[in-house]
């Protein structure tokens, strides 16, 4: 019942954006964006609560946005972890487990619209702009990011390019937002019309071309070390995002799962990471 809720609410916004556009191309586009990048959860649970709050750290400002930072020290390497939409830092519990067997010193941050951070929503440049704040205060030497904070993580380090970062993660990321895009205007039905003033709304404010917005394509330019992965029966990001990346990323090595799904919160995928961390 709630997904079929869900498909005629889509629907039903579609429809509205439509008949917005006649009136006004960049009022539709706007609402349609805004609708986009507005996460419907994410907010911290009640079972969270108790893990979270024990590790709190420093809340960052960054575009105008309170980030709340989380630490868990060590005397290994500093590990930077980015969740991805409608999460937060919770997600990475028993990754953070792994990490701390072998000591090392753990940051993560709650994106902004999730978590204990502040703010409506969000999107890949507004979290690249965050993040980039979080690494410039922690100076990880790693990053591990899970979909959209797996794009993130490709993204700030192509537009901040940082020697310091030693290796890379991306866990179920999706690479195309020219793709991204697609999907949405299939699952809205929202007319061209409308598509055509979403892309030149995104241009005006983030000053990005859709069609150039690509992870492969960013991560081209990476020197660093990444590690891919992602399930072939991913029904949120295709695998062919990973195929495309690790196709570009010539510093790159690419784990395949099989029905493990989006998440990749498994002991397979757990000790690969801590693996590809220690080579």
């Amino acid at each position: 019942m709630e997904k079929l809720i869900y498909k005629y609410l889509a629907l039903a916004y579609g429809q509205y954006f439509n008949a917005l556009s006649f009136v006004s191309k960049r009022k539709a586009a706007e609402k349609a964006f805004m609708l986009y990048c507005t996460p419907r959860k994410g907010k911290v649970l009640p079972h969270q609560k108790e893990y979270l709050d024990s590790a709190k750290h420093q809340i960052i400002n960054a575009a105008n946005t309170d980030i709340q930072t989380y630490k868990w020290s060590g005397t290994n390497e500093t590990v930077l972890l980015l969740h991805g939409w409608e999460s937060n830092v919770f997600r990475w519990k028993i990754l953070i487990e792994k990490l701390q067997e072998d000591n090392y010193n753990i940051i993560a941050l709650d994106a902004p619209g999730h978590g204990n951070s502040s703010g409506n929503i969000l999107n890949v440049p507004l979290y690249t702009e965050c993040a980039n704040v979080v690494i410039s205060n922690y100076k990880p030497s790693h990053i591990i990011g899970h979909s959209m904070g797996g794009m993130t993580t490709i993204y700030n380090q192509y537009k901040y390019p940082n020697p310091g970062i030693k290796k890379l993660v991306s866990l179920g990321s999706p690479s195309e937002l020219s793709e991204m895009m697609d999907h949405y205007q299939n699952l809205l039905s929202f007319n061209d019309t409308v598509l055509s003033g979403l892309e030149t709304y995104i241009k005006e404010q983030y000053e990005i071309e859709v069609q150039h917005f690509s992870a492969a394509r960013f991560s081209e330019s990476i020197a660093q070390k990444g590690f891919i992965v992602h399930d072939e029966l991913d029904l949120i990001a295709p695998f062919s995002a990973a195929e495309k990346i690790h196709g570009q990323w010539k510093n790159s090595s690419l784990f395949k799962t099989s029905g493990l799904g989006h998440s990749l919160h498994q002991e397979e995928v757990n000790q690969k990471i801590i693996d590809f961390l220690k080579s």
